[in-house]
């Protein structure tokens, strides 16, 4: 060995072993590593910052956009509410869903991209179930690996690998070859993190993390709102059709607050906030707070020509992503001391109504709107979670609390959900196409998503998660190091002498660790790259068919279920998931054996070796 190529390899061990201490942090390692190489002169500077224009690294980001695109449209979250509902309050039966949405998705495109657009879903739906997040992350990484071992176009060491064997005059891969194996391996991977989850973290129940922070339902409780939602309908023919909100006069005539409104529009439901201004339309729907207990229901109905619809959860709960709740507190210089309810005109300066009133802790049911307010009361405000936003900022007559954990879950671009839908659907067919590299459909799906206002420039500089790409580009000049210092080489060479003349299994099972350990450092495209001819010429010598031999290096490449820092898909999940890099080996190293023994007797059956 050459002094480079040891000192390479110490500067590995050092980063390997500062990262199973998880100290310093491990983009801070990464940085470490980008200066090392280039002072000890085994990179130049340009070589050692190289990764900062990795297409790869581009890519990741532009998936954190589309993925906050999703979210702030609101189709991450509706994907969440069909996992959730279709799992109901069973953790297995979400984890198997979850797991073949991702393979079934990545399959077919950037599984780093899946990965990245179905975290925020995780996320939600573990909120909701209040399950940790750490039991869903790894195995929605896990998922998104085996995806690449469902079709030739999965992932590029598919495509290496099949490129390779045409090289070198072999027919190569059709598109479904992968699929029998990748199959059967996603099935033992559901299986395995159907128990493998229980050493992630434990289920945190009622008393977990989930409920530190005040919910929607915290509130419900606490005002006493419980039983006063409607949910109403405009009939045609109706006295309201045509007449603003308001000339109508509810809630001074009627003790019947109008929180929301349901409007059908461009097939599509929007939700419009209750300003005065606004004409009301047949087929609305409105969403109202009974504020007065004595009201006469059947009247009310008969004489505004109303329909009562069904409601799901409290107190307009099914409606979190576009109404939301806040509390007001009022300090002692606030100028709205001794006013009423009705006084402080709340619903037309900020487009929110107040809804509940608390007082030295206890709520005050009766005589809302009349009631003069004193220092320390807390008002309850309803209304979109723009408003509420914007109220933050608009005063100092009152303080907005903490509020409530539904707020991370809203959607301020629901109208622009159609053309997210359609961006990510373009980026799709572009990466399977080949029409354009994955990194430039990437970025068209993104300036598709800021044109229309899916998203915006300070919304998508926020998404990016600049710790996971510091801690890439900090890697990729590993393997450049260790192809020029020849430490590549020299473990390919050791391969091919020890086990020349092994029998085929043996050969296959050490050809698949060996690409593993490999890609545990470097780029799995480029362990692909390596390995690809060292497997075929193998092949040769052993006078074997090269496409078994071919198909395990392709195999193993995507087998990066041992490291955090072994695919971006594990370094997506790392800090969502509160992992370490324990974490990984404890549960990726036994997986990672279960699926090369697959591999080694299955692929020598479908592919013969002679």
């Amino acid at each position: 060995m050459n002094p480079q190529l040891l000192w390479v390899l110490f500067l590995l061990a050092t980063a390997v072993a500062l990262f199973i201490l998880n100290r310093p942090r491990m983009d801070v390692v990464a940085l470490l590593v980008i200066v090392a190489l280039p002072l000890s002169g085994v990179l130049s500077v340009s070589e050692a910052l190289a990764g900062f224009a990795d297409p790869s690294v581009i890519l990741i980001a532009a998936l954190f956009v589309i993925g906050e695109g999703l979210v702030r449209t609101g189709v991450a979250y509706r994907i969440g509410e069909w996992l959730a509902q279709k799992a109901g309050n069973d953790e297995n039966r979400l984890l198997v869903l979850l797991m073949l949405a991702v393979a079934g998705l990545g399959s077919v495109m950037s599984s780093t991209g899946v990965v990245a657009i179905f975290i925020p879903v995780v996320l939600s739906v573990a909120g909701k179930l209040r399950v940790s997040p750490a039991r869903l992350m790894m195995p929605l990484s896990f998922a998104g690996l085996i995806s690449g071992m469902l079709t030739l176009v999965a992932t590029p060491p598919n495509m290496v690998v099949h490129s390779e064997l045409v090289r070198e005059g072999e027919p190569g891969f059709t598109f479904f070859s992968f699929t029998p194996i990748g199959l059967l391996i996603l099935a033992f991977g559901v299986a395995y993190m159907l128990v493998a989850r229980r050493w992630l973290g434990a289920n945190e129940g009622a008393g977990g993390n989930a409920t530190q922070r005040r919910s929607l339902s915290d509130l419900i409780r606490d005002y006493q709102l419980a039983g006063r939602e409607r949910r109403l309908r405009i009939r045609p023919g109706s006295k309201l059709i045509g007449v603003t909100l308001g000339e109508v006069q509810l809630r001074s005539q009627r003790g019947t607050n109008v929180i929301a409104i349901e409007r059908l529009a461009s097939f599509r439901m929007k939700i419009l906030s209750p300003s005065a201004e606004v004409v009301l339309q047949a087929g609305d729907v409105l969403l109202v707070d009974l504020f007065q207990p004595d009201i006469d229901l059947l009247a009310l109905y008969h004489e505004y020509g109303l329909e009562p619809l069904s409601l799901h959860g409290d107190y307009f709960t099914e409606r979190a992503h576009e109404v939301g709740m806040a509390e007001v507190m009022l300090p002692p210089e606030s100028r709205l001391l001794g006013k009423s309810v009705l006084e402080l005109a709340f619903r037309s300066q900020y487009g929110l109504n107040v809804v509940g009133l608390r007082r030295a802790g206890e709520a005050l049911v009766e005589g809302l709107l009349e009631a003069k307010l004193k220092v320390g009361d807390t008002l309850l405000v309803v209304g979109t979670w723009k408003a509420i936003r914007q109220l933050q900022s608009s005063g100092r007559d009152f303080l907005v609390l903490n509020l409530p954990a539904e707020v991370d879950e809203a959607v301020p671009a629901a109208s622009q959900a159609p053309h997210a839908l359609f961006a990510l659907g373009l980026m799709v067919v572009l990466m399977v196409s080949g029409v354009v590299p994955n990194v430039v459909a990437a970025l068209i799906a993104c300036l598709l998503m800021g044109a229309c206002r899916c998203i915006d420039m300070d919304s998508a500089y926020r998404a990016i998660h600049w710790p996971s790409l510091v801690l890439i580009v900090g890697m990729l000049p590993f393997a450049l190091a260790l192809q020029k210092t020849g430490g590549i080489a020299l473990a390919v060479q050791g391969l091919v002498a020890a086990l020349g003349g092994a029998g085929p299994y043996l050969i296959l099972a050490s050809l698949f660790l060996l690409t593993a350990l490999i890609g545990l450092f470097i780029s799995n495209t480029a362990t692909a790259v390596l390995m690809a001819p060292v497997a075929i010429a193998t092949a040769k010598v052993l006078g074997a068919e090269p496409e078994p031999f071919a198909m395990i290096v392709a195999l193993a490449a995507s087998a990066a279920f041992m490291t955090p820092i072994s695919s971006p898909v594990n370094t997506l999940v790392l800090g969502p998931g509160g992992y370490r890099f324990g974490d990984f080996v404890k549960v990726g190293v036994p997986f990672t054996l279960l699926v090369m023994i697959v591999s080694v007797l299955l692929v020598p059956w479908l592919l013969p070796l002679h």
